[in-house]
């Protein structure tokens, strides 16, 4: 057994993988320091009992693994986290139920960070998520529900607890105070304060702001708190805008969609184009979801919103006549920079595609997706070009 899946804590062993487990690298773990300073701390001050329980952010699923005999509720935003629960908990030999939506509901009831959560906890472990956006999103969901005796713990590397990041607890919560850091991670505290607590905090999320598409067409881009670019296009993304060609005969992927902004366009050049958007964030989909019925009211309906890891689900259906794939490949999962996503979304985007189908792909020069797209398509062509951005086709033979 490799060294990287094998999680033994306070003498529990787990085999912990980062689904899809084909593709976890080798100096990668479903784990870290940060959650083995949360379970050390359960057992050490709370006798390793949780009592009503919500979860938060548990990258992989390993603190749901630990804790799932005390049926907690688990939150993420990631199908891959919700994904890898599950492939977990199977693979530990302890049976899981899935809901329609394909998430867990048994031993542990995992939801996405728009649903809402149970009242009155005892226990809420939070570990602290890359998006600052998204920490703020839950700590005034969390407001709304915990009690004056909610114990509150996070975790996260140390370079990931920031003074904003302390300043948010404070500001939500109550008095915030951390622990020594230990294998370069370390605890928060939060003392829920009922004055604070009293407080008609309003969410300033989702987000608005709005653009243009190739066609003129003013977007109204609504985002979610976990959304790429919350704020404004990204460079990668406006440069692309420019560059489409859509027509409405064909069926269209926005791969890694985020608030949909290129699906959207694509709908604005062609308004009887039929229009998949996939991500891996429950945000993400939403907010395309919400941003085309604000857009494009009368084409809802020739639009399909779906969770997957990469292009799994659709290659699970069976699916393998789209026209064109455009994406604008992420290059990091989690906290760790890895290039194995942009990888799966090429390999995914051969397999779904109909031949002659394209795959268009806009990236910073330097990380040289044509030697990869090359391997995969057999050749590629530049459609445009500046000084940070480039943008590659490649034809399905």
């Amino acid at each position: 057994m490799s060294d990287n899946t094998r999680f033994v804590c306070h003498g529990k062993p787990f085999t912990l993988i980062r689904h899809p487990a084909k593709h976890q690298h080798v100096s990668l773990q479903a784990w870290d320091s940060a959650d083995e300073l949360i379970i050390d701390h359960i057992h050490t001050v709370l006798d390793g009992s949780l009592g009503k329980s919500i979860i938060f952010n548990d990258d992989f699923g390993a603190l749901g693994c630990y804790f799932a005999s005390q049926h907690p509720c688990w939150v993420s935003d990631s199908w891959i986290a919700h994904r890898s629960l599950a492939d977990n908990l199977t693979g530990n030999d302890i049976p899981c139920e899935l809901s329609e939506k394909a998430q867990v509901r048994a031993p542990i009831n995992a939801i996405d960070c728009l649903d809402p959560l149970p009242s009155s906890p005892d226990t809420v472990i939070i570990k602290i998520p890359r998006t600052l956006a998204l920490l703020e999103h839950q700590l005034i969901a969390l407001q709304k529900v915990i009690t004056a005796d909610t114990r509150v713990i996070a975790g996260a590397k140390v370079k990931t607890i920031t003074r904003s990041v302390l300043a948010l607890f404070e500001r939500y919560l109550g008095t915030t105070t951390t622990s020594l850091a230990k294998k370069k991670s370390r605890l928060i505290f939060a003392t829920v304060d009922p004055a604070i607590k009293s407080k008609d905090q309003h969410s300033p999320y989702p987000t608005s702001w709005t653009t243009a598409a190739q066609n003129g067409q003013t977007l109204t881009i609504t985002n979610h708190a976990n959304v790429f670019s919350r704020q404004s296009l990204d460079v990668g993304a406006r440069f692309l805008l420019t560059h489409m060609t859509v027509t409405n005969n064909e069926r269209i992927i926005d791969l890694g969609c985020g608030n949909g902004v290129l699906g959207l366009n694509a709908l604005a050049l062609a308004p009887q184009a039929k229009v998949t958007f996939v991500d891996e964030s429950f945000m993400a989909l939403a907010s395309a979801r919400d941003n085309v019925a604000t857009n494009f009211p009368d084409a809802l309906d020739q639009c399909e919103f779906v969770p997957s890891n990469c292009l799994d689900g659709l290659k699970q259906q069976g699916q393998d006549n789209f026209s064109k794939v455009f994406c604008n490949p992420p290059f990091h999962q989690q906290n760790a920079i890895t290039d194995h996503i942009a990888w799966q979304m090429f390999t995914d985007a051969r397999h779904v595609l109909a031949r002659g189908g394209q795959l268009v792909v806009v990236g910073n020069r330097h990380l040289d997706y044509h030697v990869k797209l090359k391997r995969i398509f057999g050749g590629v062509t530049q459609l445009a070009s500046h000084q940070k951005f480039v943008i590659l086709c490649c034809a399905k033979r």
